[in-house]
C-alpha cells in the first residue's frame, strides 16, 4: 500500500504534487455493496477535507431514514491508491460517513465500514479473540458479450465467450472448453489467461495480496482469483478493490465481468468461499493438536455458531434471487447445513491441506459475491462469536463431521440433514426470526436489518411476478 494509518494529509499532499495527481476521488459503499464515488480537484484537497468531510444525501445510498438525510464522507487515508482507470491521474480512497451533529459528527451506525468495525469491537470486547483473518475465494465469469431484457413483450438474456463449447460450430480455432471442463485448463483453451494476471497485477499495485489466479469448472468463462489471508476490515476493503478491478480491467479488455452466482444454466456457479481463523495476542485460537481436523474447541464452537445461523446468515451472505439457483446439488456447492474436512459437499469445509498453527482453519463455502462484503464478514464473525459465548457443539447438534459425498446420500437420508433456504424469501423469513445474533452489541441497528429485509423482499417479489422464458417452453402450448 502506498500509505498506512499514521499517514498524514501534508504527506497525501507531497504524494499528490510528486506524481502529478490531478483529482481526488472518493469511493462510498451503498447498502447493497456497490461503489459510488465523488471527485474533486486535488487542489481541493486538505485539511478541511478531513475535518468536514464531503457532503451526500445518505437515502439515495438507500439506508434507512434518520433525523436528517445530510451525511458527510470522511475519508481514510490509509486506503488511497492511484485508480489504473482513470484517463486523469486521480487519487483514489475510500472511508467513512458520518451523520452531521453537534458538537462533533457521529459515525453512521448503518454505514458497512462502520458496521464491521463494530463487530471486530465486539469480539475484541467479549475478550474470545482480538483479530480475525479472512481470505475468500473470488469466482467470476468473463464474456465476450452480453444482451439483456427485462420489457412486458419480451425478456430474455443471451450471453456469449470463444470459450464455450456452444461455439465449436461457427468457424473458430477448435479450442473450446467441454462443458464443466475448465477446471485448471491451460492455454490456448483458457482465453483469459493474460487478462487474470493482468487484474493479479493491478491488485497488487493496489495493495491487495494475491495468492494464485486460475480457470474454474465452468466451460463458459468461468475464473477465480484467490487472495492471501488479512485482516477482516482490510479485508472487506480489499474486496471492493477487487471487484472494481476485475469488472474494470474487463470492459478495457473489451470483454465483461460479473460476479452473479448462477450465469450460465447446467454450469458451475461462482461462489465466494471465506477462509476464516480467529488470534489473540498473535497467537492462533483455531489449532489443537488432538481436536477433530487439529481444531479447537473454539474453533468448533465457532462453526456451530456459523451452522445454527446458516440460514438467516444466507439472507446477507446471498442476498440475490440468483444466489439460490447457485446452491443446488450437483455442482460443488453446498445445500446441506454441516461440517467435513476437505469434502466441498458441506456448508464448512476444513481444507486439509492447512496443517500449521497459524493456518489452520476452515471455511464457509455458501457466500457469493453479490452480497455487501462489510455486512456479510460482519454477519460471520458474529455468528461465530455467538456459537462461542454459548458453547455450541456442531457434533452434538448433529451437523456432523460428514466425511462422506452429501450429494451421494439415499433421499431418505438427505431428508434427515437440515438444508441451506432454497429462496431469497426463505433466506429473509429465517432472518426475521432469528437476527438476535446481530444486534448484539449494537452492531448491526435493527433499523438497518428491517430495511435490509424491506429492500430485499420488494427485489425478490417483482423478480417472482416475472415470466420466465422457460415457462413458455414448458406451458405455453397447455
Amino acid at each position: 500500500m502506498l500509505f498506512t494509518s499514521d499517514t498524514t494529509v501534508e504527506e497525501v499532499k507531497r504524494f499528490i504534487e510528486d506524481n502529478d495527481i490531478e483529482m481526488v476521488d472518493f469511493k462510498m459503499t451503498d447498502i447493497d455493496g456497490r461503489w459510488r464515488h465523488i471527485t474533486i480537484p486535488s487542489e481541493r484537497f486538505n485539511e478541511d477535507t478531513m475535518k468536514y468531510g464531503i457532503g451526500f444525501d445518505g437515502s439515495n445510498y438507500g439506508y434507512a431514514p434518520v433525523e436528517n438525510s445530510d451525511m458527510v464522507f470522511i475519508p481514510d487515508l490509509s486506503t488511497a491508491a492511484i485508480d489504473p482507470f482513470a484517463e486523469i491521474a486521480t487519487l483514489t480512497m475510500s472511508g467513512d460517513a458520518m451523520i452531521i451533529d453537534r458538537p462533533a459528527n457521529r459515525p453512521f451506525d448503518q454505514y458497512p465500514r462502520n458496521v464491521i468495525r463494530r463487530a471486530v469491537e465486539y469480539m475484541r470486547e467479549t475478550g474470545i479473540a482480538d483479530t480475525m483473518i479472512i481470505g475468500p475465494e473470488f469466482e467470476f465469469h468473463v464474456f465476450d458479450e452480453i444482451q439483456f431484457e427485462s420489457r412486458p413483450n419480451c425478456v430474455r438474456c443471451e450471453i456469449d465467450t470463444e470459450e464455450a463449447d456452444w461455439n465449436t460450430g461457427y468457424g473458430d480455432n477448435g479450442f473450446q472448453i467441454p462443458h464443466k471442463g475448465g477446471y485448471h485448463i491451460s492455454a490456448p483453451q483458457d482465453r483469459y489467461y493474460n487478462l487474470r494476471s493482468h487484474m493479479c497485477t493491478l491488485m497488487e499495485d493496489w495493495g491487495v495480496k494475491v495468492k494464485y489466479h486460475h480457470h474454474e469448472v465452468g466451460g463458459p468463462g468461468q475464473l477465480e482469483i484467490e487472495v492471501e489471508l488479512a485482516d477482516v476490515e482490510k479485508m472487506a476493503d480489499n474486496t471492493m478493490v477487487t471487484k472494481y478491478i476485475i469488472k474494470n480491467a474487463a470492459v478495457e479488455d473489451g470483454c465483461t465481468a460479473t460476479f452473479m452466482p448462477k450465469p450460465i444454466f447446467g454450469e458451475a456457479g461462482n461462489g465466494m468461499h471465506v477462509h476464516m481463523l480467529l488470534t489473540k495476542d498473535g497467537k492462533p485460537l483455531f489449532y489443537d493438536e488432538h481436536g477433530y481436523a487439529q481444531l479447537s474447541k473454539l474453533a468448533h464452537n465457532f462453526m456451530g455458531g456459523l451452522l445454527k445461523h446458516a440460514k438467516s446468515l444466507c439472507a446477507i451472505t446471498n442476498p440475490s434471487t440468483n444466489s439460490f439457483k447457485r446452491l443446488v446439488p450437483g455442482f460443488e456447492a453446498p445445500v446441506t447445513i454441516g461440517y467435513a474436512t476437505a469434502n466441498r459437499s458441506a456448508v464448512i469445509r476444513i481444507p486439509a491441506y492447512a496443517k500449521s498453527p497459524m493456518s489452520k482453519r476452515f471455511e464457509l463455502r455458501n457466500p457469493d459475491g453479490t452480497c455487501n462484503p462489510y455486512y456479510a464478514y460482519a454477519a460471520i464473525l458474529m455468528a461465530g462469536l455467538d456459537g462461542v459465548i454459548n458453547e455450541i457443539d456442531p457434533a452434538a447438534n448433529g451437523w456432523g463431521p460428514y466425511d462422506f459425498n452429501l450429494f451421494d446420500l439415499p433421499e431418505e437420508e438427505k431428508a434427515k440433514i437440515d438444508a441451506l433456504p432454497t429462496s431469497l424469501n426463505e433466506a429473509l423469513d429465517a432472518l426475521e426470526e432469528d437476527h438476535e445474533y446481530l444486534t448484539r452489541g449494537g452492531v448491526f441497528p435493527e433499523r438497518l436489518l428491517n430495511i435490509w429485509v424491506a429492500r430485499k423482499r420488494a427485489e425478490a417479489n417483482r423478480i417472482n411476478s416475472i415470466p420466465h422464458p422457460a415457462e413458455f417452453e414448458r406451458y405455453f402450448d397447455l
